[in-house]
């Protein structure tokens, strides 16, 4: 199955321009062209976009994204260096996720703190 890039932009979720943007940048390899010339996407790019797309979601930088992108066209040969990137993004994705939570609990006191201010206020009211 092939896909046109507004058919894979609207299966990836990513904009046509950012197709093109990441093909441009080397994130993703140029898809297979028809005979008219244009972009045909396969099931394999859309899940390598998959793949993108949930590094970039979790805030992977772009300039690590290309370096992972550029050492899968070497085989299992990178595929400890590839671990590597993973594992230190997976850390720095963990530590924002506590950090995140730290803030989540801040939030939910100071709601909390409100709602028995509003309370205290209905009660005097």
């Amino acid at each position: 199955m092939s896909y046109s890039i507004a058919q894979a932009a609207q299966r990836s979720g990513l904009s046509i321009d950012t197709l093109r943007y990441y093909e441009r940048i080397g994130l993703v390899d140029p898809p297979a062209r028809d005979s008219g010339g244009r972009r045909s996407y396969s099931e394999e790019d859309l899940g390598w976009l998959a793949f993108v797309t949930r590094l970039r979601t979790t805030g992977m930088p772009i300039r690590m994204m290309r370096e992972f992108a550029q050492l899968r066209h070497h085989g299992d040969l990178t595929a400890g260096r590839r671990k590597q990137i993973l594992v230190e993004h997976r850390n720095d994705v963990r530590a924002r996720i506590a950090e995140l939570q730290t803030s989540l609990e801040v939030l939910d006191y100071k709601i909390d703190h409100y709602a028995v201010v509003e309370r205290d206020l209905e009660a005097t009211a």
